[in-house]
C-alpha cells in the first residue's frame, strides 16, 4: 500500500442499473467504509458543509468513533454535499487508483439515487429540476415570472419558500421571453475572414440557464468567436440533466445524454466542436454522462466537448487571437467555478483573461457556495452564504471594478455576500458578469 494517491484520479463507471445500488444496506455499509477513512484524514474540513457535520456526528458521538453514529445521521452529511466534486479532484489522496477507492461526491450521488428510488423526494424537488419546462413556462409569462422571483416580493417568495422550498432571500436567475436559441436564429454575426483561426465551426451548446435566464452570454460568446473567424451555430436539444443528476435521477439523466448526443453528433460528424456556456454542462457532457451510459454517441460527444474558456485558449495557443483586445480599467476579480476546475483542465477563464493586454487580474479558486439548486433551498441558503463568505470577503477587499464568474448562478450569489459585507454603502459589485462577456467587452464588440 502506498499512502496517498500518486496516479492520476480515475473515475468507475456509475452502476445505477444494478439492483445492489439502490439497497439501503449495502448503501449504509459502503458509507460507513468511506465515511471511516474520512474521519481518520479530514483534509477536507474546510470545503463544504458536509465535512464538519460528518466529524461532528463522529466526535460527539458516545465513542467519539464511527462505530456509534447510527446510519439513519448519514443523511445530515448527504443533504450537504453539493456534488462539487472539489474533494475529489483537490483534496483527497485516496481516490482511485488508490486501492481505499475513495469517490465522496458519487457516493453521496449514490446516496440521493437510492432516496429517489424510495420515492422520498417531493413535488418540490422534481418541479425545480424541469428546467425546460420552467424556462419555457416563465419565459411565455415574462413580466410576471420576474415579478413573482424578485427577492423582497412580499406577496408571492413567502409563499414560494412554503411550496416550492425555495429561501425567500435567496437570489433567483430572471427569465427571457426571447430565448438564445430564438436570437441565434434571427441574428448570424458576420465572421471575420482575416483572423488567424478562420475556419474553425463550433456549435453552442445553449444550456437551460444560457437559453431562458442569460442569453447574453451566448451573444457574447457567438460575437467574441466571429471575431476570431469561428463560424458558430446554436443547438439545444435539451437540459444536461445536472438538476437530475443533483437529484440521483440517473435514469431520467441518461435519457437526456442519449437524446443530446445524438442530436449533436450530426454537428460533430461536420466537423464542429461543441462548446458548452456553462462549466456545470460542459462537466455533464465531458464526464459524468459516459459514467453513467455506455453508448458511442455520448463519448464521441464527450471527446468532442470544450468548455468556452478552453475553447478560446484553444486558439490563442494554436493560431492566436484576432487584434482588437484592449486593457479592461479597474481590474477584474475572476472566480473560478468549482464544475470548471472539476473539469480538470486547469484555471482557463484566467488564461483566457490574461489575453487582455495589461490586465489586472485577481483570481478567487474557491468555491461559492451555491451549488447549482442547493443553495437556494429554504433548508441551504443561510450555510451556502456562510460557505461563500470567505470569498466575497475577499472580493470585496480586491476593489477591483469588474466581477466575473464561469458560473452565472454562483455569480449571483457571490452579488448578495457582497451585499451583506456591505453595512455602509452600496455593495462593492451589483451582477457579476461572464468571463466571455469581458471578452467582448474588452474587443469593443455590440451583441
Amino acid at each position: 500500500m502506498s499512502e496517498g494517491g500518486l496516479g492520476a484520479p480515475m473515475r468507475h463507471p456509475i452502476d445505477w442499473n444494478n439492483p445492489d445500488y439502490y439497497d439501503p444496506e449495502k448503501l449504509a455499509q459502503e458509507e460507513r467504509r468511506v465515511f471511516d477513512v474520512c474521519h481518520s484524514c479530514r483534509r477536507c474540513f474546510n470545503l463544504c458543509d458536509a465535512f464538519p457535520r460528518l466529524f461532528d456526528l463522529i466526535d460527539e458521538s458516545e465513542t467519539g468513533e464511527l462505530d456509534s453514529v447510527p446510519d439513519s445521521a448519514f443523511q445530515q452529511v448527504a443533504d450537504a454535499c453539493t456534488l462539487c466534486d472539489m474533494c475529489f479532484m483537490t483534496k483527497c489522496p485516496y481516490v482511485p487508483p488508490h486501492e481505499f477507492d475513495i469517490d465522496f461526491p458519487h457516493l453521496m450521488l449514490r446516496h440521493r439515487a437510492v432516496e429517489e428510488h424510495q420515492g422520498k423526494h417531493g413535488f418540490a424537488d422534481r418541479a425545480l429540476a424541469k428546467t425546460d419546462r420552467n424556462g419555457r413556462l416563465a419565459g411565455t409569462f415574462e413580466p410576471l415570472a420576474n415579478w413573482a422571483n424578485k427577492r423582497g416580493n412580499q406577496l408571492t417568495r413567502p409563499v414560494m419558500e412554503q411550496i416550492m422550498k425555495v429561501h425567500r432571500d435567496a437570489e433567483l436567475p430572471r427569465f427571457h421571453r426571447k430565448t438564445f436559441v430564438d436570437r441565434a436564429a434571427q441574428h448570424t454575426p458576420g465572421v471575420n475572414t482575416e483572423a488567424p483561426a478562420a475556419g474553425r465551426k463550433a456549435v453552442l451548446y445553449a444550456t437551460c440557464f444560457s437559453n431562458y435566464n442569460n442569453p447574453g452570454i451566448g451573444d457574447a460568446t457567438r460575437a467574441v468567436l466571429a471575431h476570431n473567424g469561428v463560424t458558430t451555430e446554436v443547438a439545444y436539444p435539451g437540459c444536461c440533466g445536472m438538476p437530475s443528476f443533483e437529484q440521483g435521477d440517473l435514469e431520467t439523466v441518461a435519457k437526456s445524454a442519449k437524446h443530446t448526443a445524438d442530436e449533436l453528433g450530426r454537428w460533430i460528424d461536420e466537423g464542429y466542436k461543441v462548446i458548452a456556456l456553462v462549466p456545470s454542462c460542459a462537466l455533464m457532457l465531458k464526464f459524468e454522462w459516459p459514467l453513467i451510459i455506455d453508448d458511442p454517441a455520448v463519448q464521441k460527444l464527450a471527446e468532442n466537448t470544450m468548455d468556452i474558456s478552453e475553447y478560446v485558449v484553444d486558439i490563442a495557443a494554436n493560431e492566436g487571437l484576432a487584434e482588437g483586445l484592449q486593457p479592461l480599467e479597474g481590474g477584474v476579480s475572476l472566480h473560478l467555478a468549482c464544475h470548471a476546475r472539476a473539469q480538470n483542465i486547469g484555471a482557463k477563464a484566467s488564461d483566457m483573461l490574461r489575453q487582455i493586454p495589461q490586465i489586472d487580474l485577481e483570481v478567487q479558486a474557491r468555491c461559492s457556495g451555491h451549488g447549482g439548486a442547493w443553495g437556494v433551498k429554504k433548508d441551504n441558503f443561510e450555510v451556502a452564504m456562510k460557505v461563500g463568505r470567505p470569498v466575497a470577503r475577499k472580493i470585496a477587499n480586491a476593489g477591483k471594478t469588474h466581477l466575473a464568474s464561469e458560473c452565472p448562478l454562483a455569480g449571483a450569489h457571490i452579488v448578495q455576500g457582497l451585499e451583506r459585507q456591505s453595512d455602509d454603502g452600496p455593495p462593492a459589485h451589483s451582477q457579476a458578469q461572464h468571463p466571455i462577456e469581458l471578452m467582448a467587452r474588452s474587443y469593443g464588440l455590440k451583441y
